[in-house]
């Protein structure tokens, strides 16, 4: 068998195990309190300018690209899920430390909030195995097969990482002191 096939399924196999490893470890430390320790109250306005830099760097490798700046791009797309990364275990170290934030908006608000919440969560799950397997195919120099990927990818991560300051935005009234 042609060993670029090879690679692609090895690759294809670790990012399925990867996304679903992810929201499975996310949802199982969720319920998790670690004892004794001080909240890290500090870090949601943290995470949320980290999802707010992931929008602009998103949007400064789409940039690069278009402009025929790949070795950019290519940084940058790296910049992007090693921020995503960083976000990812700040929010679960904020979780296992703090009692989830109840959101006290009443009326339209609520269901904007509720709405944006839940499209991000899924979204969120949605575009892991999406974002690796469109680098994936970057990697593997598939890049036609890189660019339809990306296509679907880019506007979904873009969301995820926008509606997540939006979020953060929208619950930072509620959280206590």
């Amino acid at each position: 068998m042609d060993p670029s096939i090879l690679r692609e399924k090895k690759f294809n196999r670790m990012i399925t195990a990867v996304s679903i490893l992810i929201p499975l470890v996310v949802a199982a430390l969720f319920g998790v309190k670690i004892p004794n320790v001080e909240p890290l109250s500090f870090l949601p306005p943290i995470y949320a300018s980290v999802n707010g830099l992931t929008a602009i760097v998103l949007v400064v490798a789409v940039w690069a690209i278009k402009n025929g700046r790949r070795e950019l791009h290519q940084k940058l797309m790296t910049i992007c899920i090693g921020l995503s990364v960083v976000f990812l275990l700040m929010y679960i170290a904020y979780h296992m430390t703090s009692d989830s934030t109840v959101f006290g908006g009443e009326g339209l608000v609520k269901y904007a909030y509720y709405f944006i919440l839940i499209s991000h969560i899924i979204l969120s799950i949605v575009i892991i195995p999406l974002v690796l397997r469109t680098y994936a195919r970057a990697y593997l120099k598939k890049f036609k097969e890189h660019r339809a990927l990306a296509k679907i990818a880019f506007p979904l991560w873009f969301y995820v990482a926008i509606s997540g300051v939006v979020v953060y935005v929208m619950i930072s009234p509620y959280y206590s002191s």
